[in-house]
């Protein structure tokens, strides 16, 4: 059994469906406030999501003694290296997909294990994505449709959903878009018996 440092439905779906035994924790972090600090070190966004999935983990870490510890993050960077946060609002979201709206940009998709405080794994794979150009009327349209949903997802867009209509290609894994770079944690999951092999 793991515990996930999480409480994201979809990576809570991702494990349901490949039969991981896992429990959810909150780790309880205050990811603007981290995300800002670690800026201010100089991360990219690779790095970035590398360390902030540390974090959440290193915090369940401290109330389950003994427990492999799973957190997780994504971030997004733009072709030009600039990076994209969360939408703050249903206006802000708009904005952000006018911004991807005939460009690449890559998702880093960050999982590290912990084991009593230390990390003992950690993988960030990276997918790069086009968006094909979106009418604002599209952008609207999709905005009124998935709202509730995509209003939790860093560039406003769920690709098991109604999200895939933004893109024109994407080169990568998929499981690592929903936010989870699934076949190397089984695999760290086999060699270290928690999967049958």
């Amino acid at each position: 059994m793991i515990v996930l440092a999480s409480q994201s439905a979809s990576r809570r779906a991702l494990l349901e469906a490949a039969h991981v035994p896992f429990e959810a924790l909150s780790p309880g972090v205050d990811e603007e406030a981290a995300k800002d600090a670690l800026r201010a070190d100089g991360l990219d966004a690779r790095a970035l999501a590398d360390a902030l999935a540390e974090l959440k983990a290193l915090k369940v870490s401290r109330r389950v003694p003994g427990g492999l510890v799973l957190g997780c993050d994504q971030t997004l960077s733009l072709d030009d290296g600039s990076m994209i946060d969360k939408a703050v609002d249903r206006a802000d979201a708009a904005r952000i997909l006018r911004l991807l709206s005939g460009r690449v940009h890559h998702l880093h998709s960050a999982a590290v294990i912990v084991l009593n405080g230390e990390p003992i794994w950690r993988h960030v794979e990276r997918v790069r994505m086009t968006v094909r150009s979106l009418s604002d009327g599209f952008i609207d349209t999709y905005l009124d449709g998935d709202w509730d949903e995509c209003r939790w997802c860093v560039g406003c867009y769920r690709i098991e959903g109604p999200g895939a209509q933004l893109f024109s290609k994407v080169e990568g894994s998929q499981f690592a878009i929903q936010g989870l770079p699934l076949l190397p944690l089984l695999d760290f999951l086999r060699v270290r018996g928690v999967l049958a092999a």
